[in-house]
């Protein structure tokens, strides 16, 4: 009889170790995206430019805008930030601001309105021009994307939770395109524990940021670190390239405005310090200073 329980523990005992164990075999099965491969640091690799909210300060182009992500895609070879919200009915789309009065025709929340509700409203550029182009669902951009190798890194707004935008790029298999912008230690956690195979853009704006990151259970071959908006020492750009994550500069606002005051040259001069991706409001005139072409 004490052999019949023992078995019996046995077997319970073994079934639930096996229950335990089912997320990380789930994780294992998991296709890493290509670009954790493509976004490894490698020595004298040549400049990428990140155009901030999809592209901005474009006449007659909005920002946010698939026209304007196509529009700037035939001309230079860039990825491009997006910003992601919800509408009243769960829609994904494209909106930087919770309200509507800068971007478009329309007023008041975003939140308040359904998509169709929000096709009523057409988007207008940095100068305040209404275009023709309306606010696109994400799942059209990935689409998009997708079917042209354009790379996107997705910024997700506080009111939308990233298990559904991480489940929007698993419905359109576009995760070897999309990467996951984090800000924090407990974003970056909760990205890379839903999406292990997704490349994930976290906040290393100094060597302690670096240390905590280094410190968690995130691989460093999932990261690409945003350093900032401000230069930092140059250690911390060596640190990161020793490690083999790549550093990107957040240059819009006063870095570009220095740029545009002083001289595109300084995007030569920071890219010697060590970054190799520029966040920048100025795409056309820093991929022209970087040299980078189509």
């Amino acid at each position: 009889m004490r052999i019949i329980y023992l078995f019996a523990f046995l077997l319970i005992f073994s079934c639930k170790e096996n229950t335990e164990k089912v997320p990380e075999t789930s994780k294992a099965v998991l296709k890493p995206s290509a670009l954790i491969a493509a976004f490894q640091y490698k020595t004298n690799q040549a400049p990428l430019i990140s155009v901030h909210r999809g592209g901005v300060g474009i006449l007659n182009y909005a920002e946010n805008c698939l026209e304007t992500i196509k529009y700037i895609n035939d001309s230079i070879a860039a990825v491009f930030e997006i910003d992601i919200a919800r509408t009243k009915d769960g829609v994904l789309v494209l909106m930087h601001d919770n309200t509507l009065e800068r971007t478009t025709t329309g007023t008041d929340n975003l939140t308040k309105y359904t998509f169709e509700e929000l096709q009523a409203f057409n988007l207008k550029d940095d100068f305040g021009n209404v275009t023709n182009f309306k606010i696109p669902k994400f799942a059209d951009v990935l689409n998009w994307s997708k079917e042209n190798n354009a790379i996107l890194t997705v910024d997700i707004k506080r009111s939308v939770d990233v298990a559904d935008v991480i489940q929007a790029i698993r419905d359109a298999k576009a995760e070897d395109i999309a990467l996951i912008i984090t800000y924090d230690m407990e974003q970056a956690k909760k990205a890379y524990a839903l999406a292990p195979d997704l490349l994930l853009s976290v906040s290393a704006r100094n060597q302690q940021e670096l240390d905590w990151l280094l410190e968690s259970e995130i691989p460093t071959q999932n990261m690409l670190a945003f350093t900032g908006t401000k230069l930092s020492d140059t250690s911390l750009y060596n640190n990161l390239h020793k490690k083999g994550i790549q550093t990107m500069l957040g240059t819009l606002g006063n870095l570009d405005k220095q740029a545009e005051a002083k001289g595109d040259s300084l995007y030569i001069k920071w890219q010697k310090l060590g970054i190799d991706i520029f966040a920048t409001d100025r795409a056309f005139e820093a991929a022209k200073a970087l040299k980078i072409e189509k």
